[in-house]
């Protein structure tokens, strides 16, 4: 068996929902229960990728049709995609790319499972108590305003300790070599910031992307009875992570490298569509597979 990390960065509002929502916003996104950080399951993402497989390699890579599915399984795997980057509104710089410790920690042991040790580093914890809530920014100039960061209607000191600044510039040279290219590397880094968990808490119930819909009558053009409703979305630019693991099934299956490098060379060089919502133009996202651990052969 051989297992990545697969990141999903997403190019519009992602809804990945669980169906009728029973609060003000009809159609929320799926959230973890304990947690309550969003997630695009694993199933969606199997799905996806099934659909753009060419069909010489949609059986070796995904298993048989449902027809058929017992005679053996794929040889891919995908675990949940778990939020890693949320993009958040900033009075400086438009918006930063945040994170908090305990989704990096979360990251960390991921990669450790994937054996991309070269991507473990430091997690470095902002203080949070009831005057002083700190963040960790790498380029002060883009997002900082007299020493804040003003995100949402929230505005957090940015801390001065050299070594945990040191910390936070680490994984922004991590996450941008991992999932972005180019100039977009540079960007990303500018906006970057490490904040506490219950900062993070509360921009998931503030920054995600509420859309009020409509349905209007054919004959009146006018809304139909009881068809305005609110739908969540993760907002453009987020990013989640999760693993891909490839195991060799049987004399049909591919090995795992081979499988792996289908994935990264056959099904995700071109954005794909996740979640509802498809033809209102939600849910394109772009997949990459880690280059850490040597990459796939």
């Amino acid at each position: 068996m051989k297992t990545k990390l697969l990141y999903t960065h997403a190019l519009s509002p992602l809804h990945a929902g669980t169906g009728q929502g029973i609060g003000v916003i009809d159609l929320p996104i799926a959230r973890e229960k304990a947690t309550g950080l969003p997630f695009l399951p694993g199933s969606s993402v199997k799905g996806s990728l099934r659909d753009v497989c060419p069909n010489n390699l949609r059986v070796p890579l995904f298993g048989p049709e449902k027809n058929n599915a017992e005679l053996h399984a794929g040889s891919v795997q995908f675990s949940d995609q778990r939020l890693l980057l949320l993009p958040v509104r900033s009075l400086k710089g438009t918006f930063a790319w945040v994170t908090s410790p305990y989704i990096l920690n979360r990251f960390v042991r991921d990669a450790c499972d994937a054996n991309a040790n070269s991507l473990v580093k430091a997690v470095p914890t902002p203080t949070s108590n009831g005057t002083v809530q700190e963040c960790f920014i790498v380029n002060g100039k883009t997002l900082e305003m007299d020493g804040k960061v003003y995100l949402e209607d929230l505005d957090l000191t940015v801390s001065n300790n050299a070594v945990k600044k040191a910390q936070a510039q680490a994984w922004a040279d991590v996450f941008a070599g991992e999932i972005f290219t180019g100039n977009w590397q540079t960007f990303f880094k500018e906006r970057f910031c490490i904040v506490p968990d219950d900062v993070l808490n509360f921009l998931l119930d503030t920054a995600t992307e509420i859309t009020a819909r409509i349905s209007i009558a054919e004959d009146t053009k006018t809304t139909d009875k009881g068809q305005l409703w609110y739908e969540e979305a993760l907002p453009c630019e987020t990013v989640l992570f999760g693993m891909a693991l490839a195991v060799k099934i049987g004399s049909v299956g591919l090995n795992p490298d081979a499988a792996l490098k289908h994935i990264r060379d056959d099904l995700i060089k071109k954005p794909i569509q996740f979640g509802g919502k498809a033809t209102v133009g939600r849910g394109l996202c772009r997949l990459t597979l880690s280059k850490a651990n040597g990459g796939v052969n």
